[in-house]
């Protein structure tokens, strides 16, 4: 199946946020009218938070059962439960403990409390992974896998100039020595995340222009990341002005 990237360009990050989520809300009504299902993989980061922010503030959540929806997260820091700097701690202020899920539809990566070590903390979330393994993976093959880019190219905890964006034969790393605080960190890696029927990359700022040209540019993806990231069916690329500063005119879709 082919599979272009697709840039969708907003005036600003509020609306962004609002007009992800609403496509968010959309989809997930769609799906399930299909499968029984569906799983998500989300992220952290401030846009990552607006997003789920939009959904909890839309009265449209209301119409989805998501009793049906699991969740899971692309990577996590190696910090204690419930510290500020966890992911999963950002999205269930942001919307997921307001949903009232059952706790077997939330799958957080173990955290440094756990009584594990790093290592045994990945292998942990692979056997997690594993559980729900589907189509002949060894891990959910995730209806949407939502990815923030960082200014450097990185999705999830794969960074340039580091082995982790090269890991093929497992679906968790241990990420050590990481160039953003802190050092520790769990991750999704990228044959799991290309077997996602969707990837949504959701990035707003100027700081962000020069990656996503250099990626949308067929960048190499140990220089930048994001290049090396696809969905199966869609990826796309949910932007703000700012962030499209250097993305080619022929590849932007304005949604204003």
């Amino acid at each position: 199946m082919t599979n272009e990237r697709r840039v969708l360009v907003h005036p600003d990050k509020d609306t962004l946020a609002g007009a992800v989520a609403a496509r968010f809300i959309t989809k997930v009504l769609d799906l399930l009218d299909d499968q029984d299902v569906v799983h998500v993989v989300l992220t952290g980061g401030s846009m990552g938070a607006a997003m789920l922010e939009a959904v909890r503030d839309s009265s449209a959540h209301k119409s989805v059962d998501w009793a049906r929806v699991h969740f899971w997260w692309g990577d996590e820091r190696w910090v204690p439960t419930g510290h500020e700097d966890r992911n999963d701690r950002q999205s269930r202020e942001a919307l997921l403990d307001s949903l009232d899920l059952p706790e077997g539809n939330l799958h957080p990566f173990p955290a440094s409390d756990s009584g594990m070590s790093l290592d045994e903390a990945a292998e942990a979330y692979a056997a997690e992974l594993g559980r729900f393994g589907a189509a002949g993976y060894p891990h959910p093959v995730f209806d949407i896998v939502f990815l923030g880019v960082g200014p450097d190219g990185h999705v999830a905890s794969l960074f340039p100039h580091r082995s982790g964006i090269q890991v093929v034969d497992r679906p968790v790393i241990a990420v050590r020595e990481s160039p953003k605080p802190p050092p520790e960190r769990l991750s999704l890696t990228r044959p799991v995340i290309n077997a996602a029927q969707r990837v949504w990359l959701v990035l707003a700022g100027a700081d962000k222009a020069s990656a996503l040209g250099l990626a949308l540019a067929g960048a190499s993806r140990d220089e930048v990341p994001v290049a090396g990231i696809k969905g199966r069916r869609r990826t796309v690329f949910f932007i703000d002005q700012d962030a499209a500063a250097e993305v080619p005119d022929s590849l932007i879709a304005r949604e204003y």
